[in-house]
């Protein structure tokens, strides 16, 4: 049975953006999240869980670009949640690193 035509993206632009936005933006967010969290939090503790959990999130960020109806909001949304955790990452790791 054929997919309805009302929920296809016949866009190839779209779908090539919601595609890089599922893999690659999914993969930035879900690694500064953790580098962020390394930096406040007990690093060691964190890179050791970040194998798994850094895994989990960047499958469950991928769902929810292929669950969007645009990829450029998506990669949007990707990109400020990103910029939000690595520049908690720098006001964390200031100083922090200098003194270990």
């Amino acid at each position: 049975m054929p997919a309805n035509t009302k929920y296809l993206n016949p866009k190839i632009g779209n779908r090539i953006a919601t595609i890089s936005a599922a893999i690659l933006g999914g993969f930035i967010v879900s690694i500064s999240v953790h580098l962020a969290l390394a930096v406040w939090l007990d690093r060691v503790a964190v890179i050791i869980t970040s194998t798994f959990t850094a895994f989990i999130l960047w499958v469950l960020l991928m769902m929810v670009a292929f669950m969007g109806k645009s990829g450029l909001k998506t990669w949007g949304i990707y990109l400020l949640v990103s910029i939000i955790f690595i520049a908690l990452t720098y006001w964390g790791g200031t100083g922090k690193f200098l003194n270990r």
